[in-house]
């Protein structure tokens, strides 16, 4: 019995290990921020996972400088799936892309015809109620 459990806490011990390793970082590019506002940044580890980002100040006619942010990352579930993502983020918000990610369906042909129809009419007014 001793010699069982001796043996359970051994396995639980090494993958616990497992579970926790620390990748080695092989590439750590960082440049700026840059008067402009300007900025990018690429990190690698031996473990497969890759992250870089830029980000830049835009300026709309008018209106205060805003951030946009534009990267991607990329590792491997634990499944064995190669999950990369492309994102951007502005004054829209985060919009991420990647094929894992799940999607809508699409719009029945029926209701499509409708929204068309529906855009094309000149917006209601209070006193259409």
């Amino acid at each position: 019995m001793k010699i069982t459990i001796l043996l359970i806490m051994t396995v639980a011990a090494r993958s616990s290990q497992a579970q926790t390793s620390i990748d080695d970082i092989v590439r750590n590019d960082f440049h700026g921020p840059n008067p402009d506002g300007t900025y990018k940044w690429a990190l690698q580890t031996s473990g497969g996972i890759f992250h870089e980002q830029r980000g830049s100040l835009q300026t709309a006619p008018g209106d205060e400088p805003s951030l946009v942010v534009e990267g991607q990352y990329q590792y491997t579930a634990p499944d064995g799936q190669v999950i990369n993502l492309l994102y951007k983020a502005d004054e829209n918000g985060f919009q991420p892309r990647g094929a894992h990610l799940p999607t809508p369906p699409p719009i029945p042909p029926a209701i499509q015809r409708a929204l068309d129809f529906l855009a094309t009419k000149p917006p209601s007014t209070d006193e259409d109620f």
